[in-house]
């Protein structure tokens, strides 16, 4: 079972807050480490481009985006090599 957490965080001055599952916190906090920003600066501006109206949502997909491109990057990476044909 996974528990969805309430979250009060400020953005851009603005108190607000999330409901969100600790796993995709705990994803969000080591997206930011990564990036050498606090989690705060990263959902403030995931909050900042996001296109959907609810921030609950638009941190999940963010998430979800990151690790989607990961993963793509990493069989682009594992792709058999072309093999270059003689053509004389």
């Amino acid at each position: 079972m996974t528990l969805v957490f309430k979250r009060s965080i400020i953005i851009a001055g603005h108190k607000t807050s999330v409901h969100i599952e600790e796993e995709f916190w705990k994803s969000v906090k080591e997206i930011a480490a990564e990036r050498n920003m606090t989690a705060m600066q990263l959902v403030g501006e995931i909050d900042a481009k996001r296109q959907h109206a609810n921030l609950s949502s638009a941190i999940r997909l963010f998430v979800l985006g990151v690790y989607r491109d990961r993963t793509d990057l990493a069989k682009d990476r594992n792709a058999e090599p072309e093999v270059l044909q003689d053509r004389s």
